[in-house]
């Protein structure tokens, strides 16, 4: 086998290509070329002699890779042949040699998968940032001089950086490239070669007039996952418009049953669309990953904030739909369950749930009204739901007797759901919030300490965590185009003086 010139010794562990990440428990990593690798291993014998094929080859990004081990199945190699032109990941060389790195679990379940993230605001941005949370390697691409939308949202702002941008990009490295010029899309492009998702949130259509749309990454690498995020979907009607939370809750039947009763339709305080789309995107991200092991083929994903919308309407969806009930706006309250709903206490409210005749009964216990379950109009929820006015004003005179803490004291142990409805203040300062250690701390660059929300979910075996600070705009340029893509510092150079880069 004649090994292409320039490229580093072969080691325990070596991956010949940059597929290794097709490899259960390794990943490659790229690696600046060194010296040219001796074709012959540590006995003397030819390295041709001392590999077999483990299994066919498969074509990879209109290249050929072969999967290759030693006879003692100790030593294992990937080779990439580039039967057309040099990958964009290795510009000089037809047989590419790199150390790999192993993926363990400390690494997170994603370790080894890389993301490009062409998205803005929130949807996409939270997307991509649960994705690095699991071990992704995430590389945002950013317009030069404004970046992200939300990098000017604020304030507040953290000395120079908003404290919206940094909710949801931690993890990222930061490229900023200029997509209105050709030199930037080639960048893109370079970039979709070497790497396993892209995930986009423009309007439809406007990557496919820069040659950025899935039909053209998909001829260039097949194995790519495309997921885009838009408005409200690739075709219809409403495709070429821009989408915003609120107004995807607002088409959607969200914003029409939030608020008081009988009063102005609310926003939802914290943008509820956006993240559901997130996290469907995610989850969709997730699957089609797994799908490839199986297929060895990438896909188009869609996503779009109106289908999460009606999607999420959930109960209120099929009360309509298989009721006939139009949905109205309860307050604090619920539908289908009384009592559910925030109740005014002697300094603040509470909310309480009893969703069976168990807790219900409970609840007229602790609050020391028996002959509340006497009576047949309470008897059971379809009761207390039809005559939901008395029985609300009878526990809301109840509920007043008391502060807000003295409640939570004589509640600790009932059997039905209830809390108090905090400040952001009391919610840090919860035992619970802080048992569970939601709050980390990351060393930002150019502000010192962030502070960070961290996931939501743990695991058992592998690490779902905050892994470094939000990027500052164009921080990774330089590095993502040299050691990935292999360009010079002379290129680099050339780029920014032209404004492709930043």
């Amino acid at each position: 086998m004649t090994l292409g010139a320039g490229w580093s010794k072969l080691g325990k562990k070596t991956t010949i290509g940059c597929i290794g990440r097709s490899s259960p428990g390794t990943c490659s990593t790229t690696a600046t070329p060194t010296q040219p690798p001796s074709s012959t291993t540590s006995s003397g014998k030819s390295l041709a002699a001392s590999l077999h094929l483990s299994s066919s080859m498969q074509k990879v990004g209109g290249h050929m890779r072969r999967r290759l081990a030693g006879p003692s199945g100790g030593n294992v190699f990937t080779a990439l042949c580039l039967a057309k032109a040099p990958h964009p990941c290795f510009p000089t060389a037809h047989l590419a040699l790199l150390p790999t790195r192993q993926c363990s679990t400390q690494d997170g379940p994603l370790s080894g998968v890389r993301i490009i993230d062409l998205t803005r605001i929130l949807a996409g941005p939270f997307a991509t940032m649960v994705l690095s949370d699991l071990g992704a390697e995430v590389i945002k691409v950013e317009r030069p001089g404004t970046g992200d939308d939300t990098r000017a949202w604020g304030p507040p702002f953290l000395g120079t950086e908003s404290c919206y941008f940094l909710s949801v990009n931690r993890n990222k490295k930061s490229v900023a490239v200029d997509l209105k010029q050709g030199a930037g899309v080639r960048v893109v492009r370079e970039l979709a070669r070497c790497s396993d998702v892209l995930v986009e949130n423009f309007v439809p259509g406007s990557l496919d007039r820069l040659g950025l749309g899935y039909g053209d990454l998909h001829a260039l690498a097949p194995r790519l996952i495309y997921c885009s995020i838009s408005g409200y979907g690739a075709s219809g009607p409403y495709k070429s418009r821009p989408g915003y939370d609120v107004m995807a809750a607002s088409f959607g039947g969200l914003v029409g049953v939030t608020g008081p009763r009988d009063g102005e339709p609310c926003k939802v305080g914290v943008a509820m669309t956006d993240l559901a789309t997130g996290l469907y995107a995610h989850g969709a991200i997730m699957a089609a990953l797994l799908e490839r092991q199986k297929t060895g083929h990438g896909q188009k994903i869609d996503c779009n904030l109106l289908s999460t919308q009606v999607s999420c309407m959930v109960n209120l969806a099929s009360n309509y739909l298989n009721g006939g009930r139009e949905a109205r706006r309860w307050g604090t309250a619920h539908e289908s369950i009384v009592p559910y709903q925030a109740f005014p206490t002697a300094d603040g409210h509470i909310t309480i749930a009893a969703g069976s005749n168990g807790q219900f009964a409970a609840l007229c216990s602790v609050l020391a009204l028996p002959e509340l379950l006497g009576d047949d109009r309470y008897s059971s929820n379809a009761e207390r739901v039809e005559h939901r006015e008395s029985l609300v004003a009878t526990l809301t005179s109840a509920f007043r007797r008391r502060s807000t803490e003295e409640w939570l004291g004589v509640l600790e142990g009932c059997p039905f759901p209830y809390a108090p409805i905090n400040s952001l203040s009391q919610v840090f300062s919860d035992p619970q919030v802080v048992h569970s250690g939601l709050v980390e701390e990351v060393e930002h660059p150019g502000v010192g300490k962030v502070k960070q929300v961290g996931p939501a979910v743990t695991f058992s075996g592998s690490h779902n965590s905050v892994r470094a600070p939000p990027p500052l705009l164009g921080q990774h340029t330089r590095q993502v185009l040299t050691q990935l893509l292999g360009y010079t510092e002379a290129q680099v150079e050339e780029l920014r003086r032209q404004g492709v880069v930043a």
